[in-house]
């Protein structure tokens, strides 16, 4: 709630979700970092927002740095804190992937003698632009219909996908007149010939448009939903499939029950994504959460845009 008044504030049409973070993804994470714990763990639990543009997300770290500049330690009634130094600034410095954003690392903090166990518990607050957030989704997307580990460099994740998302995200932080991101052409002209290139040969403006059309009908279904708070989604990438499950207020004991069964019924496939999302409108949930409903349209426009400055 903190992060939606406050993204509001410098700009009305702001989208905020909140996520858990699911068994599977914990699982991979901890393997992939032998020397971590799960209490270290810092995207367990996490809040977005996404904004218009690169302005607007350092309007918004700014917020945040200058309340706790004022209140000392950063504590307040809210059941968060954070010491001002959890910062990390991939738009500053991206990752060699191609991944931008900012994130805020905060601490659960609650004075009830219920939840005092959960003190100190890391929640990730991601705040990223709308290209940012076009680009991130088309990775999860690519990813899921692929059956591809394009967020990690592992043995089965083609080169080219790999290749057209760095390159993809260098051509968007060059827009936005942001960091290079490492590894990638410096010369904007060879920069969108490398991309062409990769786009021809593994034809992937077809494919993230012929993933959209297999389950558009979904979309609608959210929209009938109206008066729904929250929804539990499963998507399915082998079978191209999206179940959806809404839930009012008053419903989300029932939400919970029924997600920790999906969860246990699709743990063999990790691929499959079984999620319980709650955002401030339905309408607002497409937009929020592209890759459940496979709406890459922003971004394949935001590439096409970038091939159109091919030179010959």
């Amino acid at each position: 709630m903190t992060l939606l008044h406050r993204a509001k504030k410098i700009n009305s049409k702001a989208l905020i979700a909140q996520r858990m973070k699911r068994r599977p993804s914990i699982e991979i994470k901890l393997l992939d970092n032998p020397n971590m714990k799960l209490s270290q763990m810092q995207d367990i639990g996490g809040c977005r927002a996404v904004l218009q543009n690169v302005t607007e997300v350092k309007r918004l770290v700014a917020a945040y740095k200058e309340f706790h500049a004022k209140s000392g330690k950063g504590q307040s009634k809210s059941r968060s804190s954070w010491d001002g130094s959890d910062v990390f600034d991939y738009i500053k410095r991206p990752k060699p992937d191609g991944y931008r954003s900012v994130h805020l690392i905060f601490r659960f903090q609650s004075p009830s003698p219920e939840k005092k166990v959960f003190n100190g518990q890391r929640i990730e607050i991601q705040i990223r632009s709308k290209l940012q957030h076009a680009w991130a989704t088309a990775v999860e997307t690519a990813q899921l219909f692929t059956g591809q580990a394009l967020k990690a460099r592992v043995k089965n994740a083609n080169e080219d996908w790999l290749r057209f998302f760095a390159l993809t995200s260098a051509a968007f932080a060059r827009r936005e007149k942001s960091a290079q991101v490492p590894g990638t052409p410096e010369n904007k002209d060879d920069l969108c010939r490398e991309l062409k290139a990769i786009v021809d040969r593994e034809n992937i403006i077809t494919c993230l448009l012929g993933w959209n059309n297999t389950i558009q009908f979904i979309e609608e279904k959210a929209g009938r939903d109206a008066q729904a708070h929250a929804f539990l989604m499963v998507l399915d990438p082998a079978k191209t499939t999206l179940r959806v499950w809404s839930f009012s207020k008053d419903q989300l004991a029932k939400a919970e029950a029924q997600y920790k069964q999906q969860e246990k019924e699709t743990e063999s496939d990790p691929r499959i994504q079984v999620v319980l999302v709650s955002v401030d409108s339905v309408r607002a949930l497409p937009k929020a959460y592209p890759n459940y409903y496979v709406d890459t349209k922003d971004f394949v426009n935001a590439v096409q845009r970038e091939l159109n400055r091919v030179t010959t």
